[in-house]
């Protein structure tokens, strides 16, 4: 057990050694200073051109927000229409059939708002052709989506007084050329050559160490798994996603997608430090979110290797652990790691079933979730604490009676105001949907969805909608979701949890960049402080605590007790 915590402790150095020196250089790609792959302007102003696109043209932030919604509605209708008419179309060597209207829906806005939710199986729901060119296709653009929004965001907190932030397509294509492939590259050659699928054959036959004959699915699979985690993603080519052993083979492929997932959550962190040139600011940020981030990891783990009471009650010792849905090559302590940064980094993959960890783990997940400011998914990580730090701001400033300000801009009502809406959004349709998903099953007779009744069986739909709410994806599999209820229902929570969070903050960003410089003085908020930190931290659990108490309870803390 020593060895796995070990294991653990250096997978989160190797993290943060990594994610330090890639903010620094995360910033200065979007400062416009040389780095060493500006060898690849050509190849971007080629792009350009060809689209009819000006880079150099400088966007209001309204207008960024225009050109990212809009270039998403493109990429809905492609991804929509491919997943409709994919069984009519080459590569597919497996003979899968197309989706359903509803699934190619809730499949289509999944991976656009960079969810991954999948109601699907993934290599006998999807062929070659729409996993490469539809879902990898999609968890690049919408990881530099992310990013692209929260680049403006940082843009607008460097300038004292602007309103031109750059051009989003700039931001967006250097974020792939840069950034995204470059890093792909090299996870997708490590998990190659440690015998991650990569090549274009179709199923293979093979006879297990019990006799038995079985098929199974390969493809062009290392270089997916490469950005599903270093996009936050989190679908899998295949259906058990990183718990099966050609997505996730062995330790050492644990350990690279584990730290994949987190560098560049964490970069942006530092690259917000390096790029306004307030570096304390940035490692209070990186505190407060470290600290939320222990204080789910620390319990979690606990819970995974102390083994399940229910089982040594009947005297089968637990020398692993609580190993029901792990895997033994990985143990419950790798396990555990990766559930707590999968949930609140927003990637939703997973390398043991969350449905099968002890209850109170299970609420560690929702809580990840339902916070959705603890490191976060790409770009939007930070934009969710944003808001929050908007929020402390207000307060503070009517504690000590004094006009809000933050980084020299006065924060007033219309800001407040989006930033009330975007925090109460969240609460809103996670908790308006587990209350219609509950009325279903107790009143419409809907009981066959879930596969455990009670306490669990709830948690199950809470951890749905927390997930779609989230941008997460992953899910408590107990839940039969591929059909037109939850299709549709989760597609359109999928929808507002991700736009909305972006435009808010962008809004508030531009608009206080756009407002007069104020100098700081004596009486000035310092928001790089550990006071403010403990503050903005005080703000997240109050918020989360208000709206979400009530219905953990009714799940994982019931269960808990029930339990024991």
């Amino acid at each position: 057990m020593n060895t796995e915590i070990t294991g653990v402790v250096a997978t989160f150095a190797i993290t943060l050694l990594i994610a330090i020196p890639l903010g620094k250089y995360i910033a200065a790609v979007f400062s416009g200073r040389r780095t060493w792959l500006d060898f690849l302007a050509p190849v971007e102003r080629t792009v350009f051109r060809c689209c009819g696109i000006n880079p150099k043209e400088e966007m209001t932030w309204k207008q960024h927000l225009k050109a990212l919604l809009t270039i998403n509605l493109v990429w809905f209708v492609y991804a929509f229409f491919m997943l409709l008419f994919q069984d009519k179309l080459m590569l597919n060597p497996d003979g899968n059939p197309a989706m359903t209207p509803d699934l190619a829906f809730n499949t289509a806005i999944s991976f656009l708002v960079n969810c991954n939710l999948q109601h699907y199986s993934g290599e006998s729901g999807l062929t070659y052709l729409t996993q490469l060119f539809v879902i990898t296709f999609l968890q690049f653009v919408s990881a530099a989506t992310g990013i692209a929004a929260l680049i403006v965001v940082f843009k607008a907190l460097k300038e004292k007084t602007a309103t031109k932030l750059g051009n989003f397509w700039d931001i967006f294509m250097k974020t792939n050329t840069r950034l995204l492939i470059p890093i792909c590259i090299v996870i997708a050659l490590i998990l190659a050559f440690r015998g991650t699928p990569a090549s274009y054959a179709g199923k293979d036959t093979i006879v297990t160490l019990q006799g038995d004959t079985v098929q199974v699915s390969r493809g062009p699979a290392a270089g997916m798994i490469a950005i599903k985690h270093l996009g936050t993603n989190g679908g899998g080519w295949f259906g058990a996603n990183s718990i099966h052993p050609l997505e996730n083979p062995d330790y050492l492929t644990n350990m690279t997608e584990a730290v994949a997932q987190v560098i560049i959550p964490l970069a942006m962190i530092f690259a917000l430090g390096f790029f306004i040139q307030r570096k304390k600011f940035a490692w209070i940020i990186f505190g407060v979110m470290t600290l939320g981030f222990l204080l789910l990891l620390i319990p979690s783990m606990m819970q995974e290797t102390g083994g399940n009471p229910a089982i040594s009650a009947m005297g089968i010792a637990q020398t692993g652990g609580a190993m029901e849905g792990k895997e033994v090559r990985l143990g419950p302590a790798a396990t555990g790691y990766w559930s707590t940064i999968t949930t609140i980094i927003s990637t939703g993959s997973v390398n043991g079933f969350h449905d099968s960890t002890m209850p109170l783990t299970g609420m560690a997940q929702l809580i990840g979730m339902m916070t959705n400011a603890f490191y976060g998914g790409c770009g939007v990580g930070i934009l969710n604490y944003f808001i929050f730090i908007v929020i402390a701001v207000f307060i503070s400033g009517l504690m000590v009676g004094r006009t809000p300000e933050f980084m020299g801009h006065k924060v007033e009502a219309r800001e407040i105001k989006i930033a009330a809406i975007v925090a109460l959004l969240h609460p809103f349709l996670i908790l308006a949907g587990t209350a219609l998903s509950s009325y279903m099953v107790a009143h419409q007779g809907m009981g066959a969805w879930l596969n455990n009744p009670g306490y669990h069986g709830f948690s199950e739909m809470l951890y749905e909608y927390t997930s779609a709410a989230a941008n997460n994806g992953s899910g408590f599999e107990g839940l039969s979701d591929n059909n037109i209820f939850w299709n549709v229902s989760t597609g359109f929570v999928l929808i507002f949890s991700r736009f909305l969070p972006i435009i808010g903050p962008v809004a508030i960003a531009g608009l206080l960049a756009g407002k007069k410089y104020i100098p700081e003085s004596a009486g000035t908020l310092r928001t790089d402080t550990v006071t403010f930190g403990a503050m903005t931290f005080g703000v997240i659990v109050i918020i989360a605590a208000l709206a979400f108490f009530p219905a953990l309870v009714l799940g994982p803390v019931a269960e808990y007790f029930s339990l024991y």
